[in-house]
């Protein structure tokens, strides 16, 4: 028997001892701790909740004998006293799923975290406020919706809550969050707390520290009188309350109450207005002020040298205006500034010297009123690392930039500068990396075997003249990731050692006069950004290395040969953007499309393709823009391109198709804004299905051979029929972030189109501008849809040319924005209807060959137009053309006597115009004073004296005639 308890108790001395030797480091660098079954099922139940697109994320989590220590799991971190789960740090692991309850049986938890996953639009679980002792709550950017729990303010140890980033999350009620005592750190940004009141629940909390609200919708309610004197919150280190729509009335009230100690204050993106306040002057701990997107006006208010702290201050796109003389006088004494953004403002004056700010890294002053340099010398070699001054009216010459021996950025571009640019100017700059100059009118002369002592990453040089030969000294920018030279003034060949530069991306020399051909780099692997060589000279077929570019702009050249090597590109391309319009080329358009399945732009037009429009084109799912015009394409469009959902431009113009307009183009392509298919071979009728494209800004089927009716249901273009509603644009925007994680970009593609406006073909680069439908040169039949009178913004309308019958609606005058209006050489009846001559911004008309009859309409304008725009019509009758039988006696339209001219102007007298001139301005001042008195009496006068306006026109310009016709006889 003492034998049994003998060896029980040494064997329990001998596990004990194996414990003490057996040491091994858990997660967090601790003492391995066997973690409880309990707590190791309940994070098992957890995880069958969750998806996870990373394969590594939850691998470690597991039944296996090597995975049974949950302590040692991925995110599971334990007491190293108890083997307690205490933390549960989930963060960024990329998960999709539920949260279990299961969790409830870690109830030693007191950090969880799992922020940036994605929870499915679900709620926050309401037992997520029975972990007593948790004292870390982060939830940021998980996708979770609804209204917060109201059983979060049990959580009484709590000291960071972090719910922001979720959209769809809501608290309706907040005062919960009072009993969270020991709350430091409290982020509710993008959490909507419009119908809280937010600030008497918040100024309860006596520990807070630091308190994000940006984009939670607060409201601009005002707090009761005894509002502060009930307040224990004490003074905030950091604030912010950006994007909330704050008014200055609300926020100034109570802000300074609770930021005198303040580190960071952000009330960027609000409707914060007038002065700037003094008393931002009084929080003497500040570091960084952030005001940008207000309407502030004025200036800075004078701050002190008590600001020892303060390193940056944000105040762009706002009002000021003061002179920037003034305005960094007011900042002269805080010598600890490094970050000063002034930019999107309405400063005015010159540049003061800005190197007697020692310790400014950062100065951004670009889109502003700035006029000139300091007239002076600089000052003192400065600390200035980044100078943004683009965007201005600056004038003169350059300075000389000795003095920023730092600098790594200089900007400048878009200023009025002039001048000559030499080596000197960029002498001491050694540290220089980004340079731009662009859209000024430099010249630069630099000495041919010059040097630079920099090495650049980004030269803008657009519009400085440099040529005639290629600058060599961009050969010594090894580090060179961006170059535009464009419009530079070259006429020389590129250089072989160009194409070599081992680091570019994007590479712009569009504009030039640069010629040769392009070489064949097939064998080079790097990955370009963008290559724009357009409107040059180049001339040879078009080499394959172009298609393993972001984007490729090779228009207005003298490519020539095919492009069948699209065919030869393995794998997917990244392509987005390929303009190769304006060539030579030839062939047919390859069947191989979906090699470049990624591509937003395409662009064939003016070239000399022939052939079908082959059947992959329809797999460009992503493709915006598409532009075939003016080949020699024949054949009918292939079904397959319904599958390019997202085109909002196609222009297939001026080529040899055939066939019926397809009707999936209305059913199928529904983000459509411009549809150009004239000057082919297509029949058939228009499809009503075509009615169904809303957002279409120009429909042109002009010069085929289509028939049947007008739909009547085109009113449904809701894009044209809003007189004052924004166009749809028709820029591209392409991001290569999945390409070059590192820069992320935007490239924009501007599309234009060719249009018959005003009589003439015009290629329309601002086409978001425009609005318009031309059916001509068809054989429609039937009379004009009365329905084209909604289209209230549509500014040209030609149905010329067609077989039209029947009256013109008499609604027409609702067009009131029309500028173009082309309905000849139809067979349109009636009289010309009185609302016509309604139609203020009518600036070309042409009704002719018609078989119109009766009185052209008075008004201010269809007396103007030439009588070209009404002749063939025999029974018209009115100024400008003879006038209508019954008339009264007008002037003679023969060479009558000089008695009867003379008898005839006898009217025209002294008094005449002095009555005239009387009743002018009587009439004048009636209306004036109408207009301030009632609503109705508005319109009734407008009404009136437009009529009398017309009439007046009218008999002034008869008596005007009489009166040359009199001296000059």
């Amino acid at each position: 028997m003492e034998l049994k308890r003998f060896i029980k108790l040494l064997n329990l001395l001998l596990f004990v001892f194996s414990l003490c030797m057996n040491p091994t480091s858990g997660v967090g660098g601790a003492a391995q701790v066997r973690c409880i079954e309990r707590e190791r099922q309940a994070l098992l139940k957890f995880k069958q909740g969750l998806i996870t697109s990373d394969s590594e994320t939850l691998s470690t989590w597991g039944t296996e004998e090597d995975k049974k220590e949950c302590c040692e799991w991925r995110g599971v971190f334990c007491s190293d006293r108890i083997g307690r789960v205490n933390q549960l740090e989930l963060g960024e692991l990329q998960m999709r799923g539920s949260v279990s309850p299961a969790l409830l049986d870690l109830r030693h938890l007191n950090i969880l975290d799992l922020s940036d996953n994605d929870f499915g639009r679900s709620r926050i679980p309401k037992f997520i406020g029975s972990f007593k002792n948790l004292r870390q709550l982060t939830l940021r950017n998980s996708n979770f919706t609804g209204e917060v729990p109201y059983e979060l303010g049990n959580l009484t140890n709590l000291h960071t809550l972090e719910l922001d980033g979720n959209v769809g999350l809501t608290i309706k009620n907040l005062d919960w969050i009072s009993r969270l005592s020991s709350l430091s750190y409290l982020d509710l940004s993008s959490v909507n707390l419009n119908e809280t009141k937010w600030l008497h629940e918040i100024t309860k909390l006596p520990s807070l520290k630091s308190l994000f609200l940006s984009n939670c919708q607060l409201p601009n309610t005002l707090p009761a009188v005894d509002f502060f004197a009930n307040s224990s919150l004490p003074s905030l280190d950091v604030l912010v309350l950006s994007i909330n729509g704050l008014t200055s009335n609300f926020t100034f009230q109570w802000l300074f109450n609770f930021t005198k100690s303040a580190i960071s204050i952000d009330l960027s993106n609000n409707r914060l207005d007038g002065p700037i306040p003094d008393a931002f002057g009084e929080l003497v701990f500040l570091q960084d002020l952030r005001l940008q997107e207000n309407k502030f006006h004025g200036g800075i208010p004078k701050f002190t040298m008590n600001f020892i702290h303060l390193t940056s201050i944000n105040i762009s796109n706002n009002n000021l205006n003061q002179p920037l003389v003034e305005l960094l006088q007011n900042l002269s004494e805080v010598t600890s500034l490094e970050n000063l953004d002034l930019s999107y403002n309405q400063l005015n004056g010159a540049l003061p010297d800005i190197t007697r700010f020692s310790s400014l890294k950062e100065l951004r002053l670009n889109n502003n009123q700035l006029k000139a340099f300091p007239p002076q010398t600089l000052g003192q070699p400065s600390s200035l690392v980044h100078l943004y001054l683009s965007n201005n009216q600056i004038t003169g010459s350059l300075p000389n930039l000795s003095v920023f021996w730092n600098l790594l950025g200089l900007y400048l571009g878009s200023n009025s500068l002039e001048g000559t640019i030499t080596n000197d100017h960029f002498a001491n700059l050694t540290q220089l990396k980004d340079l731009d100059l662009s859209f000024n009118k430099l010249s630069l002369n630099l000495s041919s075997d010059w040097v630079p002592p920099f090495q650049m990453e980004i030269v803008h040089l657009s519009h400085c003249t440099m040529g005639p030969h290629f600058p060599k000294w961009i050969q010594t920018q090894i580090s060179l990731l961006e170059l535009d030279i464009s419009f530079a003034s070259i006429s020389d060949t590129i250089p072989k050692w160009l194409w070599n530069m081992p680091r570019m991306i994007t590479f712009n020399i569009s504009h030039n006069q640069i010629g040769g051909r392009l070489p064949d780099l097939s064998s080079r692997t790097a990955l370009r950004r963008s290559i724009d060589l357009s409107y040059n000279n180049f001339s040879g077929p078009i080499p394959s290395f172009v298609f393993h570019t972001v984007e490729v702009r090779l228009s207005k050249n003298m490519l020539s040969g095919s492009i069948s090597h699209i065919c030869r590109i393995s794998g997917s391309s990244y392509i987005k953007i390929l303009d190769l319009s304006d060539n030579y080329l030839s062939g047919e358009l390859p069947e191989c499309w979906m090699n470049i399945n990624d591509l937003r732009v395409l662009n064939l037009g003016n070239n000399r393709f022939h052939g079908r429009i082959p059947f992959t084109l329809g797999a460009l799912d992503q493709l915006q823009t598409l532009h075939l015009r003016n080949n020699s394409l024949t054949g009918d469009l292939p079904s397959t391109l319904k599958n390019c959902t997202k085109l909002r431009m196609i222009d297939l113009g001026e080529n040899d198709l055939t066939g019926n307009i397809p009707t999936w183009i209305g059913t199928h392509l529904t983000s459509l804004t411009i549809v150009s298919l004239r000057f082919n071979k297509y029949h058939g009728n228009i499809p009503p299905t075509i009615c169904h494209l809303t957002n279409i800004q120009i429909l042109d089927l002009s010069r085929n051979n289509i028939s049947g009716k007008i739909p009547p249901c085109l009113n449904n273009f809701t894009s044209l029929a809003q007189r004052n509603g924004s166009t749809e644009s028709t820029e591209v925007m392409v991001p290569d972030d999945q390409i070059f994680p590192c820069a992320f970009n935007l490239h924009w593609y501007f599309d234009d189109i060719l249009v018959q406006w005003k009589g003439q073909e015009s290629r329309d680069g601002k086409i978001g501008l425009v609005k318009g439908i031309d059916l001509s040169s068809n054989n429609l039949v039937g009379t004009i849809p009365r329905e084209f009178s909604d289209l209230r913004g549509l500014l040209f309308l030609n149905l010329s040319r067609n077989h039209l019958t029947g009256n013109i609606i008499s609604d027409i005058g609702e067009m009131e924005m029309l500028e173009w209006l082309d309905l000849s050489n139809n067979q349109l009846s009636g009289n010309i209807p009185n609302s016509l001559a309604s139609l203020n911004f009518l600036s070309v008309l042409d009704l002719s060959y018609n078989n119109l009859k009766g009185r052209i309409p008075l008004g201010t304008q269809l007396q103007s137009f030439e009588i070209s725009a009404y002749e063939g019509n025999s029974k018209l009758c009115g100024l400008p053309l003879p006038k209508c039988p019954g008339d009264s006696p007008g002037p003679s339209q023969t060479n009558g006597s000089k008695d009867n001219i003379e008898k005839d102007d006898g009217f025209i007298t002294r008094e005449f115009y002095f009555c005239m001139t009387v009743g002018f301005i009587t009439g004048f001042w009636v209306v004036v004073g109408t207009l301030f008195l009632k609503h109705s009496w508005r319109h009734s006068y407008f009404n009136f004296w437009n009529k009398i306006g017309d009439w007046i026109y009218v008999r002034t310009t008869l008596y005007a005639k009489r009166f040359k016709r009199k001296f000059l006889h």
